[in-house]
């Protein structure tokens, strides 16, 4: 094989292995939760939700350039960087990370048990279990991470094109969002807050990055690829957040009542029938399963570090982490108290973990002589800012009702 042919080859693994990080990262995003939230925002906003999306895609890039551009100039995982900055630091963003990838890991085995429920008629916590060994038969194959690239493409490409179908279906008022994302009736500053939160909170932002990292893409000549696949990872995220968006917008436009109890499966269901609802189905399971996958693996790299056996076998951890989700779902269900925790803890561990990569920026012991953009910094510094105000104010709000 010739240096060109060698290098082509090269150039091809490492465009699959940016993809396949960007799908991962996107795919953590797209769980239960976020088409939720994305159609009961709908719901409230109508067409002035756009303008939510539109804040909330800008906030989100700013965030996940900055700490992806940072982990892989530095060669270090998140928790290591933070150890840097701070000795000590990097256990108290471990243990945020892993506390809220269990919590948010028992939804997302429950979620992908009601995709099955939907889909195949079986109870939720069979389709729990059986979807968690699907989960922990990927993590168990010699090439994990190349399997775990694909099957996350593959699951982002069937959720984007089954949104699209819905959206088409609902005939939504696309010229009235286009106008309202840019001139809205109202501005929900909770909702931008939430959806950030949803798209880059918690170990989501990570997903990809130490998926770099694993893979060996790392060093400043890294730097314009991996900002392309930061960048992508948001707009594929992006992308299925607008079909949701106007799909949901098309149902409450026609002044259809959107059912509290399941409101995704609502939308999907009166824009297209029973077909939709099946639909909803593989829709659900896709963005659960693919999000247990990102939990579970973002979760353990956060501490694979911090030992050599952790380290030797973190594959065994990982099936371990997604065995520990799927038991508490199945015997106890989804524990409120512990999920409101956690929720209000994600929202905490963004402005915490980007604060620590600007500061670790400007550190000649972390990256070289490498020399972070001013720009950059100034977004990350507004993103830290809006989401430590509300983060805090969410966290204060939320610890009364574990008391209750």
């Amino acid at each position: 094989m010739s240096k060109q042919q060698e290098f082509q080859q090269q150039e091809k693994s490492n465009w699959s292995i940016l993809l396949g990080a960007a799908f991962l990262m996107a795919t953590s995003a797209i769980g239960p939760g976020f088409l939720t939230q994305t159609t009961v925002f709908t719901e409230q906003l109508a067409a002035s939700f756009g303008f939510v999306i539109l804040v909330s895609i800008l906030l989100d890039i700013g965030a996940q350039m900055n700490i992806w551009r940072i982990l892989i100039v530095s060669e270090k995982r998140a928790q290591e960087v933070a150890n840097l900055v701070l000795p000590g630091l990097g256990y108290v963003l471990a243990a945020l990370i892993v506390l809220g990838g269990i919590a948010f890991n028992i939804g997302n085995i429950g979620g992908a048990g009601l995709g099955a429920n939907v889909i195949f008629g079986i109870s939720p916590v069979t389709g729990a279990v059986v979807s968690a060994a699907i989960a922990i038969a990927i993590f168990l194959v010699k090439e994990a991470g190349l399997l775990m690239d694909k099957f996350t493409q593959i699951m982002g490409f069937v959720m984007i094109l089954l949104v699209l179908y819905v959206m088409f279906q609902a005939n939504p008022p696309v010229g009235e969002a286009i106008v309202k994302t840019f001139i809205p009736d109202t501005i929900d500053t909770l909702a931008i807050v939430t959806l950030v939160g949803g798209t880059v909170g918690g170990y989501i932002t990570f997903a990809g990055g130490h998926r770099l990292l694993d893979a060996g893409i790392k060093g400043t000549n890294a730097v314009p690829q991996v900002t392309r696949s930061s960048v992508s990872a948001i707009g594929i995220a992006s992308v299925m957040r607008i079909f949701l968006f106007l799909a949901a917008l098309g149902v409450v436009a026609q002044g259809l009542a959107i059912d509290p109890a399941n409101p995704p499966a609502s939308v999907f269901q009166l824009a297209a029938g029973n077909i939709g609802y099946r639909l909803f189905g593989v829709v659900m399971w896709s963005a659960a399963i693919t999000s247990v996958i990102g939990a579970a693996y973002t979760s353990v790299s956060f501490i694979r570090t911090f030992h050599p056996a952790i380290e030797k076998y973190h594959k065994t951890i990982i099936v371990l982490f997604i065995i520990v989700s799927t038991g508490i779902f199945a015997t106890i269900g989804r524990p409120v108290k512990m999920l409101i925790l956690a929720g209000a803890l994600n929202g905490l561990i963004l402005p915490i973990a980007l604060a620590v990569m600007l500061i670790a920026a400007y550190k000649k012991n972390i990256v070289g002589s490498y020399r972070h953009p001013i720009w950059m910094t100034g977004a990350g510094i507004i993103v830290v800012i809006l989401m430590a105000y509300m983060g805090g104010y969410t966290l204060i709000n939320q610890l009364p009702a574990l008391f209750e």
